[in-house]
């Protein structure tokens, strides 16, 4: 059997009670980072449809991060530090910081969940997936 990488990412506004989420599965990639990043991407390009320009992001990957601030060092990911980029620039206004693992359960449940399923599944929806 394939392995898979499971995706998740959480948007909550609690002010407003706004919130979205997302979870999908993907054949797994080189390494656990590239799977990072391209949650990363997902979850910007998710923002951006849905017009949410005024984004913090937070990440429990001090690496993607880093990778952020200084894409000339990670020339290995250099074609997903670009997608970033483009996707960045279409941000009114665009952050990104670190915070622990402990911050961050709702995403890494949703990813962990899809990871666990043996079918494709893309979820992107305002209600928790059953």
């Amino acid at each position: 059997m394939e392995r898979r990488a499971g995706l998740g990412w959480y948007y909550v506004i609690t002010d407003t009670q706004d919130k979205l989420m997302g979870t999908c599965n993907m054949r797994r990639g080189i390494s656990t980072l590239q799977s990072e990043l391209e949650t990363l991407i997902w979850a910007m390009q998710c923002m951006l449809r849905y017009n949410k320009l005024k984004m913090l992001f937070e990440t429990d990957c001090s690496d993607v991060v880093k990778m952020l601030f200084k894409p000339e060092e990670w020339p290995a990911f250099a074609i997903l530090l670009d997608e970033v980029d483009r996707c960045k620039r279409r941000f009114t206004s665009f952050s990104i910081m670190h915070i622990p693992r402990t911050k961050n359960t709702k995403a890494d449940k949703l990813a962990r969940s899809a990871r666990a399923l043996p079918t494709d599944v893309y979820y992107v929806n305002f209600v928790s997936p059953a």
